[in-house]
């Protein structure tokens, strides 16, 4: 799977979703840097078939009215230490691959996985 992860995130999600396999890009890594507006990560989305992690409820927003970017991770936990955030979205990998085969919208708190049809 591919992704890129928000500015609120740490780059090490980034890394770790890419030492499971995945192609995921921080939006640091971008020309803007963590300056990239939101419209130019969900467009970076929609080309490159990439599933935005986010914490940023505009996304939420864009998503169900625009339908951009197509693929949604809402990290729903609040305040959370990044080592937590990096485990626990370890923990739930294989459950967030399977769930983005058949669905765009999906949320990740520390207790659940919540599947947005």
């Amino acid at each position: 799977m591919k992704f890129i992860v928000d500015a609120q995130l740490p780059c090490r999600l980034a890394r770790e979703l890419a030492a499971h396999g995945h192609d995921a890009v921080h939006t640091s890594d971008l020309p803007a840097a963590n300056r990239t507006p939101d419209q130019k990560i969900a467009a970076l989305a929609l080309r490159e078939n990439r599933i935005v992690i986010t914490k940023d409820y505009d996304f939420v927003t864009s998503f169900l009215l625009h339908g951009r970017p197509p693929k949604l991770l809402l990290i729903a936990t609040g305040n959370i230490a990044n080592n937590e955030l990096v485990k626990l979205l370890s923990a739930n990998l294989a459950t967030l691959e399977t769930a983005f085969a058949q669905h765009d919208f999906v949320e990740l708190s520390a207790v659940a996985i919540t599947i947005h049809t």
